[in-house]
């Protein structure tokens, strides 16, 4: 028998396929741990237990030490050139041609040129790049191969190159040849480079030579002291360390033990992962249940550990400039403190398990993220988010003064450059109010910035609003007025329902003279038309609101105010009046009763409240302390008894508390106000 696939069991899957997608793609992004699992400096306390040499592993001697001793010994390096007789065989027989022709010529000229030319040629030319680039390289002399294929080693010095050669012909003249008369001859033209480098040889040479450098410098026998806790890593130490984490390196591609570190690197995620999962399921089944905010932490845990997988893995930047303050700043704008510090928490443990010291790490970013959720309680200002980098950045300064004190005891030890990455973190954080904005528009959140602009009441809509429908417009304060005190004394997002109360009757704008608070003239143009008709248009306000509020891209927390301001309730006056007036007729229901659906959140049952007993007040004939209770009353309980709030997660008590509310409100709006009087005359 099959198993039933549920609505539950499919919502299960869903999410520990997300979440096993996150654990594998974090395990694949952090860098491989081998066997050598500690991280240390020069000049600064060891801060694990004894270690010992596992095994026998040579001495490796650190990179400046080796560049250097390979330096040192190319000292005697020697290129190797071959002498190319077919160049100055053919450079001579093009001279003697020349000469030939040039009858006006003394025969003088004519043998010096030739003499000094067959010279150059038996010394050598060489080219003048080759020459620049041994001489700069510190070499002397190179090895040159004769004809005979024997090697002979030649001075530089004494090698031509074209320029040198023509020089010393023109300059070595014997009294009585002229200077001119020689140029004339274009001695250039027959001088060309006949010694040719030979890269084989050459490369041989040099190759040797670097063999002959060691690449180690001793041997560390199994068993032997290398460092214990509390000694000062020396120079010695330093490469004893690097040079035992080199060996393990060779090892681990075959190791059993690397193997095993990496399942438990796996483990260690996997269950830091199942952590956030079971807080989710059983703290934030709200967050937990919307597919939408579940990747949204996942996403943000992937990103700040892949910014600091970055930095670990490829040394790019400092690990503490990456903005891991980020994550709790933004989680809690869009959620709650807990959630944000939890994620935090769990962020941090699965960095802390690549970067070093991790108990630094772990210290400094866990106090960053409870100073991030203390001191962020509402975005809605850009300042705030300036205020909350200043404090992560002392945070960050001071947690790290007090920690290096303590290990080092020394204030000549602390790395100052940290404070330049601590600054550069905080910096960053700036940014999260562009990020808060794309969040905003990726998975529909709503955050307290964009509720602040919704309440300008300057926007082109809202002047609209109040220019084309004043009485609702004025309606829709007082109710925003009545329930903002109400849902805080509920413990409810008071900014969001007084936005959805702002623009709760927008719908209105479409036909404002149908709504008694916008006819001034005290001429109802629905009192002519039948009941049903009239309900019909009252009821269309809603879609109208629904249609403007998605024209002006108002966000759909905002809309479901509008949608369920009225729940699935009746226009009772044209009901009522429709009844008392037909008594025998069949009634059709439908047309008297809005679309719905009813409120979901204790904000929008509020704004239902408020809504009718606002409207309902302006029709009280006093305004009694008596009287106003009872309206109260009777407007919510009758609400409440036509199961408006059946799906709104409201209670009883925030219910009266609601009410208590309200009666103070509008007693203090109608309180009987003193008669000044008039001045007598004299």
């Amino acid at each position: 028998m099959k198993p039933k696939i549920t609505q539950k069991r499919l919502q299960i899957l869903t999410r520990v396929v997300l979440f096993l997608c996150a654990i594998t793609i974090i395990v694949q992004i952090f860098p491989r741990q081998g066997s050598f699992k500690y991280q240390f400096q020069v000049g600064k306390p060891w801060t694990y237990e004894l270690v010992t040499a596992p095994f026998n592993f040579p001495i490796y001697k650190d990179k400046k030490e080796f560049d250097q001793e390979q330096k040192d010994r190319l000292r005697s390096f020697e290129a190797y050139y071959r002498i190319n007789n077919q160049v100055a065989r053919k450079q001579l027989h093009a001279l003697g041609d020349s000469l030939v022709k040039l009858q006006n010529l003394p025969q003088k000229y004519k043998q010096y040129i030739a003499a000094q030319i067959k010279h150059v040629y038996e010394v050598g030319l060489i080219k003048t790049e080759d020459l620049d680039t041994l001489s700069e390289n510190g070499y002397t002399s190179v090895l040159l191969i004769d004809s005979q294929q024997v090697s002979h080693q030649l001075e530089l010095k004494n090698f031509f190159t074209v320029k040198s050669a023509y020089e010393y012909i023109i300059n070595n003249r014997p009294l009585g040849l002229d200077e001119g008369a020689l140029k004339s001859c274009n001695i250039n033209f027959y001088l060309s480079e006949n010694l040719a480098y030979d890269k084989l040889l050459s490369d041989r040479n040099r190759t040797g030579l670097l063999k002959q450098v060691s690449l180690t410098s001793g041997m560390i026998q199994a068993g032997e002291r290398i460092v214990d806790r509390g000694e000062i890593v020396t120079q010695r130490t330093s490469s004893l360390l690097n040079s035992l984490k080199i060996e393990l390196d060779k090892q681990k591609g075959t190791a059993t033990q690397y193997n095993l570190m990496w399942m438990g690197q796996i483990i260690l995620i996997a269950g830091l992962m199942m952590l956030l999962f079971l807080y989710l399921y059983l703290f934030r089944i709200n967050i937990y249940e919307n597919i939408k905010h579940t990747v949204f932490l996942l996403l943000m845990v992937l990103l700040i550990v892949s910014f600091a997988s970055l930095a670990v893995k490829f040394n790019i930047f400092d690990v503490y400039i990456v903005p891991f303050a980020l994550l709790p700043i933004i989680v809690r704008i869009f959620f709650d403190s807990r959630t944000a510090l939890f994620t935090h928490i769990i962020t941090t443990l699965q960095i802390a398990l690549i970067v070093p010291d991790s108990f630094e790490f772990v210290l400094l970013q866990l106090a960053a993220g409870m100073t991030a959720v203390s001191s962020l309680k509402d975005l809605t200002q850009r300042s705030q988010l300036v205020r909350v980098a200043i404090f992560i950045f002392i945070s960050y300064a001071v947690m790290y003064m007090g920690n290096s004190l303590l290990v080092e005891g020394d204030l000549t030890k602390i790395e100052w450059q940290k404070f330049i990455s601590f600054g550069i973190s905080s910096t960053l954080l700036l940014f999260a109010y562009g990020l808060i904005y794309i969040f905003e528009k990726m998975f529909g959140f709503l955050s307290n910035v964009t509720l602040v602009e919704l309440s300008n009441v300057n926007s082109p809509l809202l002047q609209e609003y109040a220019e084309v429908a004043p009485g609702s417009f004025q309606h829709s304060l007082q109710v925003a007025n009545l329930v903002t005190d109400a849902v805080k004394k509920i413990n409810g997002n008071s900014l969001l329902v007084r936005i959805g109360a702002i623009y709760h009757d927008i719908g209105k704008m479409n036909n404002p003279m149908f709504f008694t608070e916008n006819q001034l003239s005290g001429v109802n143009p629905l009192a002519n038309i039948d009941y049903e008709t009239a309900a019909q248009h009252i009821i269309s306000h809603v879609d109208d609101g629904i249609k403007i509020a998605h024209k002006h891209n108002l966000p759909e927390k905002i809309i479901d105010f509008i949608r369920t301001h009225h729940g699935a309730s009746r226009t009772r006056y044209f009901y009522n009046s429709f009844k008392n007036n037909f008594p025998d007729a069949k009634v059709n229901e439908s047309a008297f009763m809005y679309k719905g659906p009813s409120p979901t959140t204790k904000e929008q049952a509020a704004l239902m409240m408020a809504d009718a007993v606002e409207a309902s007040s302006r029709s009280l004939s006093e305004y009694s302390d008596e009287s106003i209770n009872l309206l109260v009353d009777t407007i919510i309980d009758k609400q409440i008894a036509d199961g408006l709030f059946r799906h709104a997660k409201i209670t009883f008590m925030d219910v009266e508390v609601v009410k208590s509310v309200f009666k103070e409100k509008l007693k203090t709006i109608y309180h009987t106000r003193v008669s000044y009087p008039e001045l007598k005359k004299q």
